[in-house]
């Protein structure tokens, strides 16, 4: 990025965008959607391990049909951009975790108000899962993707179909564009019923949160404040302003809230909510692992407490901070870092299915992962709660000690392809 990390002691938690360029911003952006998309990759194989590939799929349509129609409609009334058309739909799947530019390189065409159609030049999801055979591929391709693509549209407009014109196992086995779909709504059909799942994640905390407002100190006339423009199908973050910028993070990150809290609801449903909130661990630590990596690399952060800080105030597992109070402090003396969560919505979800729930609840492996993976000389512990908050924890660099290992969860979750993404376009 144009800025290197900012100083521990200068980063304000509580406003994670200011003080960052245009360009940063941006670049942080494409990443947080990368991020959320990349939550399914960490999840996924404790499903199978637990209830096999029938099972990881069943619970894969219930997470995306209550997640993705709530974080659809907040996105379009967050850019005012809400309709009953094609390209609301369109412009919708653009700002969504479920298809991040580039890797998951969707090529819209508008017809008319009633008539779309996509492509997909490069699937990401595909070259994560053809690798693992015909069957996972027919599951994520066809069992998943037909509900969850209705759903999604579903938030636009419920008379509206997506279906496919071919999609994989691909044969030719380099078939090109991967997959190809059309968009129709059609004014005389059934509409669709609000997905049931979604209606039950409606009602929680994440769902209630009020749209992301700008910080006021950012700029709002270095680029786009909405997107009420006809849809640009070659959408890059820079058209947006630093202001704009800003709540799509926000949003983009309680998009990943909202997933990883359907998940875990689903896992509830089929086993227990002590068994979720294990699931959900093991999930938080190998995405927050994979995002600091990817996070740190775009940040230049460097493996001290200094990086660790500037990774964390951006890290997604901590926002939007509206949804989670993280408070990061410099020690006196500087020698440690403490990090807490304050009282927040994402602890006061009656059944304690999210992430910082189960962070203050005393699973600490996600924060050490997010820590670990930039700087492994460093230790996190536990420490008496500090002030009002709910959790506190201590980092500290010991560098006479070993790097530490790497988790398992990190490892199995780098299995996917988007670890090493490059993004190209930019304005």
């Amino acid at each position: 990025m144009t800025d290197p990390s900012l100083p521990a002691e200068a980063i304000d938690a509580a406003r994670p965008w200011l003080g960052r360029s245009h360009a940063d911003l941006a670049e942080l952006a494409r990443e947080l959607l990368l991020a959320g998309h990349l939550i399914d990759r960490s999840g996924m194989p404790h499903l199978i391990a637990r209830f096999g590939r029938d099972g990881m799929a069943a619970v894969a349509i219930d997470e995306w049909m209550a997640a993705s129609p709530i974080y659809t409609k907040r996105m379009q009334r967050l850019l005012g951009f809400e309709g009953d058309t094609v390209e609301v739909i369109f412009k919708g799947m653009q700002l969504d975790v479920g298809a991040p530019p580039e890797f998951m390189d969707f090529r819209y065409t508008v017809h008319d108000d009633l008539h779309g159609e996509f492509h997909l030049d490069h699937c990401g999801a595909l070259m994560d899962v053809e690798p693992m055979g015909d069957d996972y591929v027919q599951a994520m391709c066809h069992d998943i993707e037909d509900p969850t693509f209705d759903a999604t549209a579903t938030a636009t407009n419920p008379r509206a179909q997506v279906r496919p014109v071919h999609r994989p196992p691909r044969t030719p086995a380099d078939r090109h564009p991967h997959c190809a779909w059309t968009v129709e709504i059609v004014p005389d059909a059934e509409p669709l019923p609000f997905p049931p799942q979604a209606d039950v994640l409606s009602r929680s905390e994440a769902a209630a949160l009020p749209l992301a407002a700008p910080d006021s100190d950012l700029a709002v006339d270095d680029g786009w404040r909405d997107y009420a423009a006809p849809l640009d199908p070659d959408l890059v973050m820079e058209r947006f302003s630093s202001a704009t910028l800003g709540t799509i993070a926000d949003e983009t990150c309680l998009q990943g809230h909202l997933l990883s809290r359907a998940y875990l609801l689903q896992v509830a449903e089929r086993a227990s909510g002590t068994e979720a909130a294990e699931m959900g661990g093991k999930q938080l630590t190998g995405i927050a692992g994979v995002t600091t990596k990817r996070l740190g690399a775009v940040l230049a952060a460097t493996p001290d407490l200094d990086g660790i800080a500037a990774v964390l105030a951006v890290h997604p597992m901590f926002l939007p901070r509206a949804y989670v109070d993280l408070r990061l402090e410099r020690c006196p003396g500087g020698g440690a870092l403490t990090v807490s969560i304050g009282p927040c919505p994402a602890l006061a979800e009656d059944d304690g299915l999210t992430w910082p729930a189960i962070l203050a609840g005393g699973d600490d492996d996600g924060l050490t992962a997010a820590v670990q993976c930039l700087a492994p000389l460093a230790r996190v512990e536990r420490i008496d709660r500090q002030g009002d908050a709910v959790a506190s924890w201590r980092v500290w660099m010991d560098p006479d000690g070993e790097p530490a290992r790497q988790a398992d969860e990190v490892t199995l979750t780098e299995f996917s392809t988007g670890v090493d993404f490059h993004f190209a376009r930019r304005t």
